[in-house]
């Protein structure tokens, strides 16, 4: 069995001065997180960062997202989207062997795959440099497709910032990753991928894709207005933070999506 939990979107976000105010809410927002990801009776086995862990992808704001992160006592595994800078995430997560083994070029993009304790997490990079939308070129699909294909028999998680299934927003699904169905013939192939999982939707969301389940993670802070008309209006929402929890066990996923915020329970049932 292996919980992995999914921490996404966190836009932390450096003032003019270039340092990140405390006092900010993306910063009191991942502590929350952070506060109720650590009050979960089960701890998870890892955590998985889904992308936009920067606002503006200053080396300052992941110097201060690694620190904010240091009260977890597992694995943290990050990857990029839109808003990140690929070298200045993989130098402050440097001390990451997966990740620093993937700056062998300028811009290299940041992926990987990892063992957590009985399933497999893929790291997926979706993100073009300066822009919004998702895509990955024919060396990132080969790769990946090379990959999956290295551990058939382990129960795999195949993370990325843009989800490869339509969200039906519109803001989103213009921001969409590109190569949706090369993607999904490659995870088509790997029957043993239990789980896609993303973030960039600033929502929970659940989808199928080949033959599995695709899902998104609320963010930290921010919420996404769910506004499925068109054109439909681009707005945050005061929708409460949250992050989610994928168990991997026996050969199938669950995902569960937690709130943030201290909600014990207020009876015994049994």
């Amino acid at each position: 069995m292996a919980i992995i939990a999914q921490l996404s979107d966190i836009h932390l976000a450096a003032g003019r001065d270039g340092a990140v105010d405390d006092a900010s809410g993306p910063v009191r927002a991942l502590r929350a997180a952070v506060s109720s990801l650590l009050a979960l009776p089960a701890r998870p086995d890892a955590v998985v960062l889904t992308g936009d862990l920067a606002h503006g992808g200053r080396p300052a704001e992941y110097e201060r997202l690694h620190a904010l992160l240091s009260p977890l006592p597992m694995a943290v595994y990050p990857l990029p989207g839109n808003h990140d800078d690929r070298d200045a995430l993989r130098k402050a997560f440097s001390d990451h062997p997966a990740v620093a083994a993937t700056g062998g070029e300028p811009q290299a993009p940041v992926q990987y795959a990892v063992d957590v304790a009985d399933a497999r997490l893929v790291c997926c990079d979706t993100s073009v440099p300066g822009k919004s939308h998702g895509s990955m070129d024919q060396e990132r699909l080969a790769w990946l497709d090379r990959t999956l294909a290295e551990r058939p028999d382990t129960p795999t998680v195949v993370a990325t910032h843009h989800p490869p299934y339509p969200i039906g927003i519109r803001f989103i699904d213009d921001m969409r990753f590109a190569q949706t169905a090369e993607f999904t013939e490659i995870i088509a192939r790997h029957p043993q991928v239990v789980r896609v999982i993303s973030g960039h939707v600033h929502r929970g969301t659940v989808g199928s894709l080949a033959g599995t389940v695709g899902t998104t993670c609320p963010s930290t802070y921010r919420q996404l207005f769910l506004d499925m008309t068109r054109p439909g209006r681009a707005a945050l929402t005061g929708e409460p933070a949250g992050f989610a929890v994928h168990l991997v066990a026996d050969g199938t996923a669950t995902t569960h999506f937690v709130p943030t915020g201290n909600y014990r329970p207020l009876m015994q049932v049994e």
